[in-house]
């Protein structure tokens, strides 16, 4: 089924989420390799693809909360106790998703570095923009935001399939 319903996420939605997942992942080793200041020939290749994986993040951030809006009325239900919690950290996890790339882009753009994805050049070299790179400034504490939500985001799930032994997990596998 590729639509949603009350009892289970449809096939777009799960693979817009275990898709970006994984991609997600990926941006967190070039995170985490920062952080080290090394990391090995995989980290590197890796490394390399941070800025096309990230312009693809943002494409997909931008399909999924399409899809999420158009699917709104056909989407599983939450505990209406929970229900502010699970609202605020999908909305923190979907603007981090969503500024994240755009402030990498502001980093490459501000920098006067232009910017390619996947080979694709998409804006060319130019001048340094001032404003850009305050704003791209942005982009690191933006990632331990992510990572922070991220985490949140698997402990409740884990918390709702083996403590509270409830179907939210299930929906989304």
């Amino acid at each position: 089924m590729l639509h949603d319903s009350p009892e289970r996420y449809g096939l777009v939605t799960r693979l817009l989420h275990w898709s970006m997942a994984v991609l997600v992942l990926l941006q967190f080793v070039k995170f985490f390799e920062r952080l080290d200041g090394g990391g090995g020939s995989l980290v590197e290749t890796i490394a390399g693809w941070h800025t096309s994986v990230g312009t693809l993040l943002l494409v997909l951030v931008l399909a999924r909360i399409a899809w999420a809006f158009a699917q709104r009325r056909r989407r599983p239900v939450n505990d209406p106790a929970l229900a502010i919690f699970v609202i605020a950290g999908h909305v923190m996890l979907y603007a981090a998703l969503l500024a994240l790339p755009v402030m990498g882009l502001l980093i490459m753009l501000g920098g006067g570095y232009g910017h390619s994805a996947f080979g694709i050049g998409l804006f060319p070299p130019g001048e340094e923009v001032g404003w850009a790179r305050v704003w791209g400034s942005l982009h690191s504490p933006l990632a331990w935001l992510l990572a922070v939500a991220v985490a949140v985001h698997i402990a409740a799930a884990l918390y709702h399939h083996f403590i509270r032994r409830d179907r939210v997990l299930r929906r989304m596998l």
